[in-house]
Parts: structure tokens; C-alpha cells; sequence
């Protein structure tokens, strides 16, 4: 990762309580991890349906079965299981674009080996048609989860327990300003995603109150908590931002020793706890916890984490977010261009966070059928591929991008266009394993409109940090 900041004054142990300025001090020196642009990482979520039904809720028993074969692999990536059933593999910081692709593509050719084996396959989906599913994994912390989010409404469990993307991680840059100062970057990120959300959605909604949205994986996003999910204003200097945001979000639960159940407060901030104690005060662990449970679309985490993209269709569509977003962010042209083309989005991003705002919410329900999304996307991906050589992406990576671009990005369409009409799985990356699911989402909607499956009440998944 890049040169760590300064160590900020902190208890002296992770289980001494905490004061308010040493809180502050923490999350002002942990947030952004200043230094030159070095490491690249992503994470894919994935969902596993049955390669021949692919409309049909697996079992619990066949999901875990499938889990633990997975698990058995010598992998490279971290793969972790989603409490609604879907499989994250997650790769170790490389230092380049080859590195992390070659690294995940590996990994997932074992993974799909092994689940084609039982009859199984990955699909790319930002948010599965077949719920509402089961909550697979019965922890404390699922369950205080589920409490919280029950609190608002459907749309956390609906977050929890089927939603899919790819979250690409970079470094935050600079401390220096300038293209690749983490200043800009922060700024970047936020308009910049706007334009990701509408470029790679693919989570076509169906009915209630996304319908008709080309991303309503990302429309859920925004309805989990009334501030959980927000970026802090764009306005604020960053590390400031983000340390008020952090402080003054709720608490989403204060766990308990053993395997007793966690509390789960009602408004209480973590500032407010700071503040008054209650049963017990926080300690650095209790902190470092909280942070985890904020889901902004763009989360600092030492290095940035975009949390913005849809799961991508196909077998390697996956591969075009991650080599966008790092050709992007850490070339330098590529980065200035970027940065010229969304700064024209900035009055529709306005005073409000995303993504709650203006830009945000019409590339949710438009995808690139908004003109000035479409113009400013046409940008960014031209930018990307001249890039991409100087970056040392191979060739299949160039090529992967610019038929992504040529079949989207150019016509103004997304891939949640071809998602809704069942008609493809991604930008000329369709594979023999992969074909019985390109018209799941069409065979889940005749299903259910008819009747003929019945479901199980809805249950939830907790975010892993």
C-alpha cells in the first residue's frame, strides 16, 4: 500500500475506551494512506445458480456443499461467502493491471471447474431476480444486521441477501495536489462513478419502486439507511468529510463476548457514544468495527474502494471495470481527460450526497440513455484505451474493452439492456458454461408472475467488510 500517514494518537490498547479527539485523530490518519500510485486490487461477487434451472433457489445444503468445495482450492484470492449464498473472491494488492487480472482469472477458472462439477454455475448479475432468498449464514452479527436494516424497510435485506458487483480498489494518490493527489482522485471518484454506475449497470428492475431502472442494484443501495450509504459532500475537504461522516453515522450494533446476541441501539452515533458511554464506552476495536458497517459508494480504507459497478455478465466481463477504473485513475493522461469530462457533471451531481443526488439517481434509472452520461462515458473509455498499452494490458484486455465500448458505451446501452430482454451475457464474452443462464431473468419473471414456485419469507445477508 502507499507510505502511511503520520500515526495518530490513539489509546494505547485496541480495548481502552476511546475519547472523542482520539476517534477523530484515528479515522483522520487510517482514511486516506498518501504515497505514489502502486496497487491495484478487486473484488467479484458472484452468484451461483443451477446450470440448468437456473431460475430456481438452490438449497441451502447444495449452496454450502458448493462452498466448501470452493473453499477446499488452493486459491490466491481470499473467497468468502455472502450470507445470501453469492461467492467473493477477492485479490491480493498487485502491483499492475496484469498482476491482479491474471491472479483473479485463475482463481476463477478453478472456482467454476469445481461448481461445474456439481452442476453449478457463476453468473454476473448485480441483483438476482429469483428472491426473495434465504438468509444462508446465522451469526450475532447477520442477526443484529437483519434488526438494524428492518428498521427502514425491505431494501437492506434485499442488499443483504442478492446483490452482486465488482469493487475496484486503487490507491489514494498523492498527498501532493495534482492529477494523481488524493484531493483529486476523491473528487474524481464520485463523479467519475456516476458515469460507472451507468456504464456497467446491469441489474434491470422488474417492479415496485425501482422499476424500470437499468441499475436498481443501486437504487436498493441508497435505500438501506438514511445515511449509511451516503458519501460525505463532495464540498468538504476529504479527510474532514469522511471523519464527521464516520462519527456522526449510527451504530449499527455493539457486539457482545461469546455467542450471545449484539445490541442493536436506536440513533445512536458513534459520536453520541463517544459522548455518553452507555453500558460500556468504545474502544479502538469497537471503531474500527463501525467503519466497516459504512457502505458509501466511494469508501476510503487507507486506499479508495469503489463499490459502484453491477457483477458483469459472461465469463471475463468482469475484466473491463477493473482495467477502465485503474487506467483511469493511475495513468496520468488518462486521469487528467477523465477528470475534464465528469467535471461537466458536476452541476448535476448539486449540493445533495451521492448517491441521492440528481446525476447519481438518473444513472441508476437511465444507464447511458442519459445524453450527458453517454457523452461523458465516450470520453472516459476512449481515454482508458489509449491507456491501456502504456499500462501493459494485453491484448484480449484491450480488446475486451473496446468491444465493451463499441457495443454500449457508443449506442448509448447498457449491459442491464440485454439482461432484461434475456438476449446476452456481455460483450462478446458468452461461454458455452455460462449459456443456460443468458434467460434466467426472463424465465424468473413468467415463474413468478405465474405462480407456479413458491417462495420463502424474505430473510438477510450481512455486507462483509
Amino acid at each position: 500500500m502507499p507510505e502511511d500517514s503520520p500515526a495518530p494518537s490513539a489509546p494505547s490498547a485496541e480495548h481502552d475506551p476511546l475519547t472523542e479527539g482520539a476517534a477523530e485523530d484515528l479515522v483522520h490518519g487510517i482514511c486516506f494512506k498518501t504515497g505514489p500510485p502502486r496497487l491495484l486490487g478487486a473484488e467479484l461477487e458472484w452468484l451461483v445458480l443451477d446450470a440448468e434451472r437456473p431460475w430456481l433457489p438452490l438449497s441451502p445444503e447444495r449452496l454450502t456443499a458448493a462452498h466448501a468445495a470452493a473453499g477446499a482450492l488452493p486459491l490466491n484470492s481470499r473467497l468468502t461467502v455472502e450470507p445470501g449464498g453469492q461467492l467473493e473472491l477477492s485479490s491480493a494488492p498487485a502491483d499492475s493491471l496484469t498482476a491482479c487480472l491474471d491472479g483473479l482469472q485463475s482463481d476463477l477458472t478453478a472456482v467454476r471447474g469445481v461448481l461445474r462439477g456439481q452442476g453449478l454455475v457463476l453468473h454476473g448479475l448485480g441483483q438476482d431476480p429469483r428472491g426473495p432468498l434465504r438468509r444462508l449464514l446465522a451469526s450475532p452479527r447477520y442477526d443484529a444486521m437483519e434488526a438494524y436494516f428492518d428498521r427502514t424497510g425491505p431494501a437492506g435485506r434485499a442488499m443483504m441477501r442478492s446483490s452482486a458487483s465488482v469493487q475496484v480498489c486503487v490507491d489514494a494518490g498523492h498527498e501532493e495536489p495534482g492529477p494523481l493527489g488524493y484531493g483529486r482522485r476523491w473528487h474524481l471518484a464520485h463523479l467519475l462513478g456516476a458515469v460507472l454506475v451507468a456504464a456497467f449497470a446491469n441489474s434491470p428492475g422488474r417492479d415496485g419502486p425501482y422499476r424500470g431502472w437499468r441499475c436498481a442494484r443501486q437504487g436498493i443501495w441508497g435505500d438501506i439507511d438514511p445515511r449509511r450509504a451516503l458519501a460525505p459532500p463532495l464540498h468538504a475537504e476529504p479527510r474532514a468529510g469522511w471523519v464527521r461522516h464516520a462519527l456522526d453515522s449510527e451504530v449499527m450494533c455493539v457486539r457482545s463476548p461469546g455467542d450471545g446476541p449484539w445490541a442493536v441501539p436506536s440513533g445512536l452515533s458513534f459520536r453520541d457514544w463517544l459522548r455518553t458511554g452507555g453500558e460500556r464506552r468504545p474502544t479502538v476495536e469497537d471503531l474500527e468495527y463501525h467503519l466497516t458497517t459504512l457502505f458509501p459508494p466511494v469508501r476510503p480504507r487507507g486506499h479508495l474502494e469503489l463499490r459502484m459497478i453491477d457483477a458483469q455478465p459472461g465469463e471475463d466481463g468482469w475484466l473491463v471495470p477493473v482495467a477502465v477504473v485503474q487506467a483511469l485513475f493511475d495513468d496520468p493522461e488518462a486521469s487528467e481527460t477523465a477528470y475534464r469530462a465528469v467535471k461537466a457533471l458536476a452541476d448535476a451531481y448539486g449540493p445533495r450526497c451521492a448517491p441521492r443526488n440528481p446525476l447519481w439517481r438518473s444513472a441508476a434509472r437511465s444507464g447511458l440513455a442519459d445524453p450527458e452520461l453517454r457523452t461523458a462515458a465516450a470520453a472516459c473509455f476512449r481515454a482508458a484505451a489509449e491507456a491501456l498499452p502504456r499500462l501493459g494490458a494485453g491484448r484480449h484486455v484491450q480488446d475486451a474493452v473496446a468491444a465493451f465500448a463499441d457495443r454500449y458505451v457508443l449506442r448509448g446501452r447498457c449491459p442491464a439492456d440485454d439482461a432484461e430482454a434475456g438476449i446476452g451475457t456481455g460483450a462478446a464474452t458468452t461461454t458455452a458454461a455460462e449459456a443456460p443462464t443468458t434467460a434466467a431473468a426472463a424465465e424468473v419473471r413468467d415463474t413468478a408472475d405465474a405462480g407456479e414456485h413458491r417462495r420463502r419469507p424474505p430473510a438477510a445477508k450481512g455486507p462483509r467488510p
